[in-house]
């Protein structure tokens, strides 16, 4: 298992959903309504497994190989972007479900999803696969699925302030390495106690 096929995996199901929707009766609201729940929840759980999982450990990878500054660029602009989604998402809520306002903020949704995902698939699971060995990437694959799993339902979405977010996980990063932690872990999931 490895965390840059399931980020992917993920990515594919996404681009199903948007399908799905795209290809349902507008009239038919009820099934609109449970196909967008379960697509809008999937995508704020990803973005939460994302910055939770994958991006601190793009930058401790890029810090460790001497690609701080690309993977900083890279993690900014990933942060950015989830931000746009999650507020996209929001947009949504505010049409009727299935009229013609309602289809354009869900497409508003699914083009900021599309260009995060066809940027982080050009770049930044580009290099983690470059640069981060097997072990790693399969650790956390298990802790991705396990967060996803734990968090099925959706999580809250809240927007994160990007360069706050890459300050906070560089300082956890310089702290010991996993290595030297008492219980051997990677210390996986510690953005995850920032206040919200």
């Amino acid at each position: 298992m490895d965390i840059t096929q399931l980020i992917l995996d993920d990515h594919h199901e996404q681009r199903r959903l948007f399908a799905i929707l795209e290809q349902i009766d507008p009239a038919d609201a009820g099934t609109l309504e449970a196909i967008w729940a379960r697509l809008s929840a999937f995508l704020e759980v990803h973005a939460a497994a994302e910055e939770e999982i994958f991006y601190p450990e793009l930058l401790r990878v890029g810090i460790g190989t001497g690609r701080a500054a690309g993977t900083e660029a890279e993690t900014l602009d990933a942060i950015h972007d989830h931000n746009d989604i999650r507020d996209a998402i929001a947009a949504v809520a505010g049409h009727q479900v299935g009229s013609g306002e309602w289809f354009a903020a869900v497409a508003a949704v699914n083009v900021a999803n599309g260009d995060h995902m066809a940027e982080e698939e050009r770049e930044g699971l580009t290099d983690f696969r470059r640069r981060a060995g097997l072990q790693l990437r399969h650790t956390l694959a298990v802790a991705f699925a396990a967060f996803e799993a734990r968090h099925f339902a959706g999580v809250r979405p809240v927007d994160k302030d990007p360069e706050a977010y890459v300050r906070e996980a560089e300082r956890d990063i310089a702290a010991p390495d996993a290595t030297s932690r008492p219980d051997g872990s990677l210390g996986i999931g510690g953005l995850g106690k920032r206040p919200s």
